[in-house]
């Protein structure tokens, strides 16, 4: 098992604390006058944690090429192992969400105890019906759970209750389904017939739930289908989970949504009916791109997180997780990066004077309200963050730390480089 070294981790926090202790104190002073206690906000940072995809800590790819990365992970204990690095570094990634048939293993109960000498716990379980798999009998090229052949959508049903039983062992208590179906040509299929088949089909994997899970639904307006997709919205989604029951909620990936779209909106009408999931968090500019967290629209991040901090007190438990693809960057330093994105957005948002923000609201003074908003988003938190980190023993600086350790470069030779694949999670 590599770790980065906690020595170095305490030789560069202790080389940065001065100015650490420098920066909290006056960001304390700062809040204090705006009658908000720096503590409290610290203490929310660290009891804040995002799930890492164990897919995540590998190079993705596009439709056209994928470009293999040094020291890349070869299975899931390799996946482990650098979400391990993650977690002991920026200390809020205390789960991981596997990828079913990709990490499998002949013994689950070992793989839970290895993921807890690295202080890692286990998310949502992912089903994998959007490709074919070496020896499987049917093939999805035209759909899972909605292919017009029923026994395609048997297979795909079974798939999701062995990823339930897998669930089991691992203590996750969540199952997370997204679907690649829909059509590329008008006439394809028939669109009302394709919803009747994946309802069917969700209702006997919803089933085979444990009276302690939960059903996430993810929605994702395109690709790989280009004409039509079965669960293409919120909209489709709330509709699967309603007819579902009361186990079954809306995953929202913010990357999932045309262009423009307000997916804060979103969010609270989800919350409104009870049926908010939680999130799969990265970036987009055009559509899909699972860029990282933060990266192109930080502040459509700030007001997504507005709208779960204004709910908290209607009791919100939500499942969060970062779901990116890195083609020209190192995950782990992407994942880092994303993970401390996230946390900032929510401790912003937690800056927001809720009671004064509802009398503006009310009195329909507009730019008030706005700008009590912007307030909180332009609030540089990171002594907050770093200051959380060191607390829990992690790096005031974790990129600077995991950089300096040169666990790349160790990995690099350990693991030969994965070639030959042509594409990866777009």
């Amino acid at each position: 098992m590599t770790e980065i070294s906690t020595d170095l981790i305490g030789t560069l926090n202790h080389q940065a604390a001065e100015a650490q202790a420098e920066d909290y104190a006056a960001l304390g002073r700062q809040l204090a006058r705006r009658g908000v206690d720096i503590e409290a906000l610290t203490q929310r940072a660290i009891n804040w944690t995002v799930a890492i995809p164990t897919w995540g800590v590998g190079t993705g790819g596009t439709r056209f090429a994928r470009f293999p990365g040094l020291g890349e992970p070869r299975n899931i204990h390799d996946k482990l192992e650098d979400c391990g690095v993650i977690q002991s570094l920026t200390r809020g990634t205390r789960t991981v969400s596997p990828h079913i048939p990709w990490d499998k293993v002949s013994d689950y109960n070992a793989l839970r105890q290895e993921a807890a000498q690295y202080g890692l716990g286990f998310d949502a379980i992912n089903s994998n019906t959007f490709q074919d798999q070496v020896g499987q009998t049917k093939s999805y090229k035209f759909g899972s759970l909605s292919n017009a052949d029923a026994m395609t959508r048997h297979q795909a049903i079974e798939h999701n209750l062995e990823c339930i039983e897998i669930g089991q062992k691992l203590g996750s208590t969540a199952l997370t389904v997204w679907v690649g179906d829909g059509t590329n040509f008008a006439g394809q299929q028939n669109m009302g017939r394709m919803f009747e088949h994946y309802l069917d089909a969700m209702r006997q994997i919803y089933e085979g739930l444990p009276n302690d899970w939960t059903m996430y639904i993810e929605h994702k307006m395109y690709e790989p289908a280009f004409y039509s997709t079965v669960i293409s919205d919120w909209g489709s989604s709330l509709i699967a989970a309603q007819a579902l029951g009361s186990q079954a909620k809306c995953l929202v990936d913010l990357g999932h949504h045309a262009p423009n779209t307000n997916i804060e909106q979103i969010v609270a009408r989800l919350i409104h009916v009870g049926k908010l999931a939680g999130f799969h968090f990265n970036d987009s500019k055009y559509g899909d791109d699972d860029l990282d967290a933060g990266s192109v629209d930080p502040f459509r991040l700030f007001l997504v997180f507005n709208e779960l901090v204004d709910a908290e007190p209607k009791g919100l438990n939500l499942a969060y997780m970062i779901d990116q693809s890195h083609n020209v960057t190192d995950p782990i330093e992407s994942l880092m990066s994303s993970s401390m994105e996230i946390a900032r957005a929510y401790v912003q948002a937690s800056l927001v004077d809720r009671k004064a923000l509802t009398e503006a609201q009310e009195a329909n003074d507009v730019l008030a309200a706005h700008r009590m908003l912007k307030a909180a988003y332009i609030t540089d938190v990171s002594p907050i963050l770093a200051e959380a980190r060191a607390r829990q023993g992690g790096a005031l600086d974790p990129i600077a730390t995991y950089r300096a350790s040169g666990y790349r470069a160790e990995k690099a030779t350990e693991r030969p480089m994965v070639v030959g694949a042509s594409s990866g999670i777009v």
